[in-house]
């Protein structure tokens, strides 16, 4: 299977992504670019998008990009930085770069923007290939 048709695998069965709203826009091998529209059930009580929300797109970002490959890895250990508020209406664009990558670990730089290109967070995260297919879970 190419990247995207793995990537696309996934999201049929990422029940959690498609309530989101994640729209797989460009997928390669160990990268990919995703988006997502915010919605009314992802607002707090400060009237802006929930943590947990952001950090999720960057999850199933990391997700994408780290399993493209029918090399199954799950998250080992993630780290998020939140720069700006995020509103209702807003479109998410999550990009996902393979910076590190060896026999066992993959560590994933992921750039959250904005629909004007505005960077509202950023997250890093490492994996754990676990010798498994993608497609045999």
């Amino acid at each position: 299977m190419t990247p995207l048709a793995l990537a696309q695998y996934m999201l049929n069965q990422d029940h959690f992504s498609r309530w989101m709203g994640i729209k797989l826009i460009d997928i390669r091998e160990k990268y990919c670019l995703i988006e997502m529209p915010v919605k009314q059930e992802m607002i707090n009580g400060l009237k802006t998008v929930h943590g947990g929300v952001t950090f999720s797109l960057a999850d199933s970002a990391l997700a994408f990009s780290s399993n493209n490959t029918n090399e199954a890895s799950v998250a080992l250990h993630c780290s998020m930085n939140f720069t700006k508020a995020i509103r209702l209406g807003d479109i998410l664009t999550a990009e996902s770069v393979l910076i590190s990558d060896t026999r066992k670990i993959g560590v994933y730089d992921i750039s959250i923007t904005n629909q004007n290109k505005v960077l509202v967070a950023t997250f890093r995260g490492t994996v754990y290939k676990i010798e498994k297919k993608v497609t045999d879970l």
